[in-house]
């Protein structure tokens, strides 16, 4: 989706911070990572602990720039409110935040300094 199709699917009587304040994106920590060896894409499937929202999981195509062990114990943002969907036959309950390297690989979004599991992004 390009900046202006995301900006054309907001309604005109929405305030911009009444859209952004629709998606609710979370701190939270990667407790576990394996690969998702049925993903058709390769995948990592993580469980992330978000504090008081509980430990969620998440497949994620992390795998061109991430090790598991790398990842295991990181900080990293995600949507949690997008619903649950099944992904090579695992349960993915949030969407792991990422924005593309100049060739395209997954690059995380995360927090610089620690922040309590579960706080919102705003």
């Amino acid at each position: 989706m390009t900046e202006n199709e995301a900006t054309d699917t907001i309604s005109q009587d929405t305030s911009p911070l009444d859209a952004f304040g629709v998606l609710d994106m979370r701190v939270g920590r990667i407790t576990k990572a394996e690969p998702n060896v049925k993903a058709v894409k390769p995948a990592y499937k993580l469980w992330i602990d978000f504090g008081p929202l509980g430990v969620k999981t998440s497949s994620a195509q992390l795998v061109a720039l991430y090790k598991p062990e790398d990842l295991e114990g990181r900080l990293i943002v995600a949507a949690v409110n997008l619903g649950d969907r099944r992904i090579a036959g695992f349960k993915s309950e949030v969407l792991v935040l990422g924005a593309p390297d100049e060739e395209g690989r997954v690059v995380l979004l995360a927090v610089d300094r620690e922040v309590p599991l579960g706080g919102r992004i705003f």
